[in-house]
């Protein structure tokens, strides 16, 4: 399984402890994360289920490509890290 980490700043406003879950995609392994976490799925993606805009997420140290459906491919021992950006100065 896939092993998914949501940075610190993520978690002052929802809680996304570590966690591990099954897919063979990036959307296979959120919905499977969310399925127990529905505040942290409408804080991670939009009403089209879409990475919300001031999110990123990484996939083995590669930025995704896929920001709509999610179908970056994910290995059965990937790391999967979402972060949210950051601004000021």
């Amino acid at each position: 399984m896939a092993k998914i980490f949501f940075t610190a700043n993520i978690q002052r406003h929802v809680v996304c402890p570590e966690t591990e879950a099954a897919g063979h995609s990036v959307r296979e392994v959120l919905d499977n994360v969310f399925a127990g976490n529905p505040l942290a799925r409408s804080y991670v993606l939009d009403d089209q289920a879409a990475l919300r805009r001031h999110m990123t997420i990484f996939v083995d140290g590669h930025a995704i490509r896929d920001r709509a459906r999610l179908s970056d491919p994910v290995g059965e021992s990937s790391t999967i890290r979402v972060f949210q950006a950051l601004s000021g100065g």
